[in-house]
Protein backbone atom coordinates (compact mmCIF):
# COMPACT_ATOMS: atom_id res chain seq x y z
CA UNK A 1 0.00 0.00 0.00
CA UNK A 2 2.77 2.67 1.55
CA UNK A 3 4.83 2.15 -2.17
CA UNK A 4 2.02 2.59 -4.13
CA UNK A 5 0.82 6.01 -2.40
CA UNK A 6 4.41 7.19 -2.50
CA UNK A 7 4.13 6.31 -6.40
CA UNK A 8 0.97 8.07 -6.78
CA UNK A 9 1.86 11.39 -4.48
CA UNK A 10 4.76 11.53 -6.92
CA UNK A 11 3.10 11.27 -10.17
CA UNK A 12 0.76 13.70 -9.13
CA UNK A 13 2.94 16.11 -7.95
CA UNK A 14 5.07 15.51 -11.24
CA UNK A 15 2.01 16.58 -13.41
CA UNK A 16 1.18 19.62 -11.71
CA UNK A 17 4.79 20.95 -12.02
CA UNK A 18 4.76 20.03 -15.31
CA UNK A 19 1.76 22.43 -16.20
CA UNK A 20 3.27 24.90 -13.63
CA UNK A 21 6.41 25.51 -15.35
CA UNK A 22 5.75 24.65 -19.27
CA UNK A 23 1.93 25.27 -19.91
CA UNK A 24 -0.02 28.62 -20.36
CA UNK A 25 -0.95 30.39 -16.89
CA UNK A 26 -4.43 30.67 -17.10
CA UNK A 27 -6.89 30.89 -14.47
CA UNK A 28 -7.95 27.17 -15.23
CA UNK A 29 -4.52 25.77 -14.83
CA UNK A 30 -3.80 27.57 -11.56
CA UNK A 31 -7.16 26.34 -10.81
CA UNK A 32 -6.35 22.68 -11.53
CA UNK A 33 -3.02 23.31 -9.94
CA UNK A 34 -4.20 24.25 -6.55
CA UNK A 35 -7.44 22.01 -6.46
CA UNK A 36 -6.09 18.55 -8.39
CA UNK A 37 -2.39 19.29 -7.21
CA UNK A 38 -2.08 21.02 -3.78
CA UNK A 39 -5.35 20.04 -2.50
CA UNK A 40 -5.57 16.69 -3.52
CA UNK A 41 -1.70 16.55 -1.70
CA UNK A 42 -3.25 18.05 1.62
CA UNK A 43 -5.95 15.64 1.68
CA UNK A 44 -4.11 12.72 1.21
CA UNK A 45 -1.62 14.29 3.79
CA UNK A 46 -4.64 14.79 6.11
CA UNK A 47 -6.59 11.45 5.37
CA UNK A 48 -2.83 9.42 6.35
CA UNK A 49 -1.51 11.56 9.17
CA UNK A 50 -5.40 10.94 10.61
CA UNK A 51 -5.43 7.47 10.27
CA UNK A 52 -2.12 6.52 11.57
CA UNK A 53 -2.01 8.77 14.30
CA UNK A 54 -5.55 7.37 15.70
CA UNK A 55 -4.55 4.17 15.05
CA UNK A 56 -6.69 3.51 12.09
CA UNK A 57 -3.61 2.52 9.96
CA UNK A 58 -0.35 1.16 10.64
CA UNK A 59 2.23 3.09 9.41
CA UNK A 60 4.69 -0.20 9.12
CA UNK A 61 7.26 0.62 12.03
CA UNK A 62 10.45 -0.36 12.04
CA UNK A 63 11.32 -2.36 15.17
CA UNK A 64 13.56 -0.57 17.26
CA UNK A 65 12.84 2.89 15.93
CA UNK A 66 11.46 4.13 19.33
CA UNK A 67 8.02 6.18 19.83
CA UNK A 68 7.13 8.56 17.04
CA UNK A 69 6.26 12.20 17.84
CA UNK A 70 7.46 15.56 17.26
CA UNK A 71 8.98 16.17 21.12
CA UNK A 72 12.51 15.46 20.31
CA UNK A 73 15.10 14.35 17.13
CA UNK A 74 14.74 10.32 18.04
CA UNK A 75 11.11 10.90 17.71
CA UNK A 76 10.94 12.53 15.15
CA UNK A 77 13.11 10.22 13.28
CA UNK A 78 10.92 7.30 13.89
CA UNK A 79 8.71 8.52 11.95
CA UNK A 80 10.53 8.87 9.30
CA UNK A 81 12.19 5.32 9.80
CA UNK A 82 8.52 3.68 8.81
CA UNK A 83 6.90 3.45 4.58
CA UNK A 84 3.97 5.65 6.47
CA UNK A 85 5.94 7.68 7.99
CA UNK A 86 8.35 8.38 5.03
CA UNK A 87 4.92 8.56 2.53
CA UNK A 88 3.20 10.90 4.93
CA UNK A 89 6.22 13.57 5.59
CA UNK A 90 7.35 13.00 1.65
CA UNK A 91 3.48 13.84 0.63
CA UNK A 92 3.88 17.11 3.13
CA UNK A 93 7.07 18.58 1.04
CA UNK A 94 5.20 17.50 -2.24
CA UNK A 95 2.02 20.06 -0.94
CA UNK A 96 4.11 22.80 0.37
CA UNK A 97 7.13 22.85 -2.37
CA UNK A 98 4.23 23.24 -5.02
CA UNK A 99 2.18 25.57 -2.73
CA UNK A 100 5.57 27.37 -2.89
CA UNK A 101 6.13 26.70 -6.39
CA UNK A 102 2.40 28.00 -7.54
CA UNK A 103 2.94 31.37 -5.48
CA UNK A 104 6.60 32.02 -7.06
CA UNK A 105 5.05 31.42 -10.65
CA UNK A 106 1.93 33.88 -10.02
CA UNK A 107 4.75 36.27 -8.64
CA UNK A 108 7.61 36.04 -11.64
CA UNK A 109 4.48 36.82 -13.20
CA UNK A 110 3.34 39.72 -12.01
CA UNK A 111 6.47 40.82 -11.85
CA UNK A 112 7.26 40.63 -15.67
CA UNK A 113 9.92 37.69 -15.45
CA UNK A 114 9.96 35.37 -18.47
CA UNK A 115 9.38 31.90 -18.02
CA UNK A 116 13.57 31.63 -18.95
CA UNK A 117 14.30 32.68 -15.58
CA UNK A 118 11.60 31.22 -14.12
CA UNK A 119 12.17 27.75 -14.90
CA UNK A 120 15.13 27.12 -13.15
CA UNK A 121 13.85 28.59 -9.89
CA UNK A 122 10.78 26.22 -10.04
CA UNK A 123 12.89 23.52 -10.79
CA UNK A 124 15.31 24.06 -7.83
CA UNK A 125 11.72 24.62 -5.69
CA UNK A 126 11.04 21.29 -6.97
CA UNK A 127 14.01 19.67 -5.88
CA UNK A 128 14.77 21.39 -2.98
CA UNK A 129 11.98 24.10 -2.13
CA UNK A 130 13.61 26.64 0.73
CA UNK A 131 16.70 26.57 -1.40
CA UNK A 132 14.66 27.93 -4.40
CA UNK A 133 12.36 29.88 -2.66
CA UNK A 134 15.45 31.48 -1.26
CA UNK A 135 16.39 32.31 -4.98
CA UNK A 136 13.49 33.50 -5.51
CA UNK A 137 13.34 35.87 -3.37
CA UNK A 138 16.97 37.15 -3.93
CA UNK A 139 16.08 37.22 -7.65
CA UNK A 140 12.33 39.21 -6.88
CA UNK A 141 13.79 41.86 -4.54
CA UNK A 142 14.59 44.55 -7.11
CA UNK A 143 11.36 44.53 -8.94
CA UNK A 144 9.56 44.43 -5.87
CA UNK A 145 11.23 47.50 -4.51
CA UNK A 146 10.65 49.06 -7.97
CA UNK A 147 7.11 48.35 -7.52
CA UNK A 148 6.25 49.41 -3.99
CA UNK A 149 7.25 45.81 -2.72
CA UNK A 150 3.97 43.61 -3.78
Amino acid sequence: MWPALFSFTNVLAMCAWVLLAFFPRKPLTHSVILYLGVALLCLTYTVLFVAVTTGQLDPVSLPGAGKPGFSSIAAVQAIFQSQGGTVIGWTHYLAFDLFTGLWIARDADAKGFSRIVQVPVLFATFMAGPIGLFVWLVIRERRARAGGRG
